[in-house]
């Protein structure tokens, strides 16, 4: 059986735990393949809202396996959050929810030199959400990490203090003022260590090809968008993982041959969290107005999003890097009242009229080229079917279409699960 893939257009935030919540009943397995608990997937049925980090977003569905693949890196600390927030749902981790012996484990030690690195920076801060996501990557890579697998084992503490101190010294290093007591942050970490090894691990490459071979149904889940992506993304004002296509192969041990259909999500607009180039965004009324009503806060960090028009230069290109074959718009219902709407359809770059993004996309060097839409009056949010949705909107995601020779199968019209349209 194939394996489908749904991930991030944009720069991250897109709707994508609300979309894989959605297609959860269509599959037997959710498999996340990359990131940390920077990412925050929001969930929101039976008048709850729930904020997911590390755990895929299919939990909810009790008939769903939900894994935690090679490619993600874990922080006990915030794992155990998350799953005594989700306790009071009577759900059986157990057997829901596998993880990885390859994904790699953040340490208290990860944090601190994130914040270390970030604060030494100064101006030129990359906009970290400091939850040691870089560093625990940068040990991955390096050949020193510590691994889910490794707590199988006696002398896991040995690696872990070799690899602590490590760290403390690289922190005194940057010469900043960090303040901390590991003693502390340690009594909490190895706690909540305990309540991992409560669940059950698994040789993740092994489980998923047997999946495969026993027909299962299986949706790879990505975090962060294709804009951030280590290779791809806005360098270097990106994550440290691979958030494109090519990363579910790494990220799960699936061979790029089991990939079928690529979903991809994108909002009617754009948003991006932290710092880096941003060719579309709005410092007027509109884009106050975009953030205002599509509650633009990170679901992690609680940061305010930055709001601009749709770019479309960006999202063909992240269409391209990962095959999209079906795209899914999110938040039409935010940009209704709006007069008039704007579409960046290319970019004047170096005195040239450009298509395609270039190597570098910051302020100075381009500007985008604009295509105007007449917007829509009415609230979108209580529609059930694209037909009753105003011929303006359709208009507009038309337009998307037929740029991106791709189909919206998929339209958004509010958070809830039940507030989705499906073609």
């Amino acid at each position: 059986m194939a394996v489908d893939l749904l991930l991030g257009l944009q720069w991250g935030d897109e709707g994508k735990g609300k979309i894989v919540d959605y297609l959860t009943k269509n599959y037997n397995i959710i498999a996340r393949f990359q990131g940390g608990p920077n990412a925050g997937h929001t969930l929101e049925f039976d008048g709850i809202k729930h904020v997911l980090h590390t755990i895929p977003s299919g939990i909810f569905h009790k008939e769903a396996v939900n894994v935690v693949g090679n490619g993600v890196v874990i922080d006990p600390v915030i794992f155990q959050k998350e799953l005594n927030a989700l306790a009071k749902f009577n759900l059986d981790f157990k057997e829901t929810l596998l993880i990885s012996r390859k994904a790699h484990i953040i340490l208290p030690t990860h944090r601190l030199l994130d914040a270390a690195s970030e604060t030494s920076k100064g101006k030129a801060k990359i906009g970290s959400t400091l939850k040691g996501i870089g560093p625990t990557y940068m040990d991955k890579t390096g050949r020193n990490g510590i691994r889910i697998g490794d707590l199988e084992f006696d002398n896991w503490k040995e690696k872990y203090r070799q690899l602590a101190n490590k760290h403390q010294a690289l922190i005194e290093f940057y010469n900043v003022d960090v303040q901390y007591n590991l003693k502390e942050l340690e009594h909490e970490f190895f706690e909540a260590i305990e309540s991992i090894k409560s669940l059950q691990f698994i040789d993740s490459e092994e489980y998923l090809h047997q999946a495969q071979i026993d027909n299962k149904t299986i949706l790879a889940e990505g975090a962060q968008g294709s804009l951030l992506d280590i290779d791809f993304g806005t360098y270097p004002f990106v994550t440290s993982s691979n958030t494109t296509a090519a990363g579910a192969c790494t990220g799960l041990g699936i061979a790029p041959n089991k990939i079928k259909n690529v979903f991809g999500i994108f909002k009617a607009y754009t948003t991006r969290v932290g710092s880096g180039p941003f060719p579309t965004e709005l410092f007027d009324e509109d884009g106050a107005r975009m953030a205002k009503v599509g509650n633009e806060f990170g679901a992690t960090t609680g940061r305010p999003r930055r709001c601009g028009w749709l770019d479309l230069v960006a999202l063909k290109y992240a269409v391209q890097v990962n095959g999209v074959t079906e795209l899914m718009m999110m938040k039409g219902d935010v940009l209704s009242g709006f007069k008039t709407l704007k579409v960046c359809v290319a970019y004047k770059y170096k005195g040239e009229e450009i298509q395609h993004l270039p190597y570098n996309i910051e302020a100075e060097n381009l500007e985008p080229v604009y295509k105007e839409f007449k917007g829509w009056k009415e609230d979108i949010s209580k529609h059930s079917d694209f037909d009753s949705l105003p011929q303006t909107l359709k208009d507009y995601i038309k337009f998307i279409e037929d740029e991106l020779h791709v189909p919206i199968k998929i339209v958004s019209v509010g958070p809830d699960r039940k507030e989705t349209i499906l073609r």
